[in-house]
């Protein structure tokens, strides 16, 4: 199939990853762009999409994100890190094999209706190996593009009372990663296998060496795994350094770091992903990382969603949290143009900029970081965070066909597109702007409608039909949603508070309201 996108206006990166703004057309010649410029003629059989009055963007790239949650939504709301494991993380247990198919499909068309066409998928609801078969036809039968991060994370074994089993290599999980990383990839190398683990810190040197061992059978070339989210817990990153493992494969979900992190990260070229809204709320972070120049690793960060469940799967949107959080940041370490200017003990005393609260009493000169910055790191910046820098992340010829089209005369883009086209998304911008996804070259929602998905023989068994609406995904959501929460009325979660406390050696006298 072909598309000949004329008279957009395009969002390109030059080589200093600048983005600059040209009036062009663009042709789509099976999954891959092959040619930008003015007046392109294509042959009769391409299908013309008049791009007048919209901006064409790079597809929107999610590096850190849980999938299968979709029918948690709503549920936490008022709740922090430690009340969500069990409400959110720990319902893995009770979510069946439909289930997953169910949220997995519903998570992959919220991306694609606000625009992402690739993500990271930490997939931490490995409880059979039907969840992760029936995760993968839904994320294929979604037409994102993914990579599927299986995990060996701890599962429940119990919800009564809360028991958790920390041996995520055993039972079927070694077996199911061999059948695994052997098909892997599917849908034409759209999606892929990749392992999300967070057991670095923790684990024997051995079970490190015996993954990692894995990992490179596998030639997995992208490992997720959390940081530490507790003062004094182990770092992540220097932990996995200790065993001599940490590498540029590496991927590190949400932002609070130490310069000792930082330091190791430049020297890997390992990336991070910071997540705005779950950082803000739920006390992991503040979400200024990405932002900060002190600590030289702006270039490796890039944004995720986290869960969905929690808040929206829009990733301008998290640009725009993110952008924000840092500006405030900024202006709170005394309107500063420079963050190295705040001194090494107020630095030491804060591990995050919003901790510093106004040092210097003055008002900001300038707002420091630019929506430009957002915007790269929810593109280009995820391309570099997913090795996947030569075939997505920004529009040039020869790069995959993932594209985003905004409808600049919406009531929330109009003027805005004119002025700034990249602060019209940064700034202005929601999921119903988005008029038309493409993935992989081919469109999966059209003047601001998903459109049908075709299911495998996988799907098919779980769905009973070869296609689905959207309608039919909301029904099933809705409809599996029910048995999910009857069964989590029973869970106690201040029992699973505990058990999360006692996994992650967190004491009473750890707790605390600011």
């Amino acid at each position: 199939m072909s598309y000949l996108l004329k008279n957009g206006t395009v969002l390109l990166h030059d080589d200093h990853e600048r983005v600059q703004v040209a009036n062009t057309d663009i042709l789509i010649e099976g999954n891959k762009i092959s040619k930008i410029g003015k007046d392109i003629t294509a042959a009769s059989s391409a299908t013309i999409i008049d791009c007048t009055d919209k901006i064409i963007s790079p597809g929107f790239i999610d590096t850190h994100h849980h999938v299968w949650q979709t029918q948690l939504k709503g549920r936490h709301a008022d709740q922090t890190f430690l009340e969500y494991m069990p409400s959110g993380n720990f319902t893995h247990k009770i979510f069946t094999a439909e289930d997953v198919f169910w949220g997995q499909l519903g998570g992959c068309l919220e991306m694609i209706d606000g625009g992402t066409t690739a993500v990271a998928d930490f997939a931490h609801m490995n409880m059979s190996p039907e969840h992760n078969y029936h995760a993968i036809s839904a994320t294929v039968a979604s037409g994102l593009r993914s990579v599927y991060g299986y995990s060996f994370n701890p599962r429940l074994s119990s919800t009564d009372p809360i028991t958790i089993d920390q041996n995520g290599f055993g039972g079927h999980a070694m077996p199911t990663f061999d059948e695994l990383f052997k098909a892997s990839p599917w849908a034409d190398g759209r999606v892929k296998l990749g392992i999300s683990w967070d057991g670095f810190a923790f684990a024997p040197k051995e079970y490190v060496d015996m993954l990692m061992a894995k990992i490179n059978e596998a030639k997995i070339d992208l490992i997720q795994t959390h940081i530490s989210w507790k003062p004094g817990m182990p770092s992540m990153p220097q932990a996995i350094d200790k065993v001599g493992a940490l590498d540029g494969r590496f991927l590190m979900a949400h932002s609070n770091m130490s310069k000792d992190d930082a330091d190791l990260y430049r020297k890997h070229g390992v990336h991070y992903s910071s997540t705005p809204s779950t950082e803000l709320q739920m006390a992991l972070a503040a979400p200024v990382m990405a932002f900060r120049d002190d600590l030289e690793v702006k270039d490796l960060g890039s944004l995720g969603v986290d869960c969905h469940s929690n808040n929206s799967a829009y990733l301008p949107g998290e640009a725009r949290l993110g952008l924000q959080s840092a500006r405030a940041a900024r202006a709170q370490v005394g309107g500063l143009q420079d963050p190295k200017q705040v001194g090494d003990e107020e630095a030491s005393e804060a591990n995050d900029l919003l901790q510093v609260a106004e040092k210097k009493g003055k008002v900001p000169l300038t707002v420091g970081y630019s929506v430009e910055e957002a915007f790269n790191l929810a593109t280009i910046r995820g391309a570099h965070a997913m090795k996947m820098l030569d075939q997505i992340g920004s529009i040039a010829e020869g790069k995959l066909a993932d594209l985003v089209i905004f409808d600049a005369n919406s009531p929330s883009m109009v003027c805005a597109g004119i002025h700034d086209p990249v602060a019209a998304i940064v700034l202005h911008s929601s999921p119903a702007d988005v008029d038309t996804v493409i993935v992989d070259g081919v469109v999966r929602k059209q003047n601001g409608k998903l459109l049908e998905v075709q299911l495998d023989d996988d799907g098919k068994q779980v769905a009973g039909t070869g296609s689905l609406k959207w309608s039919d995904v909301a029904s099933n959501l809705t409809r599996t949603r029910r048995r999910i929460q009857a069964e989590a009325e029973k869970i106690d979660y201040k029992d699973g508070e505990s058990k999360v406390m006692e996994a992650f050696h967190i004491q009473e006298s750890d707790l605390e309201d600011p």
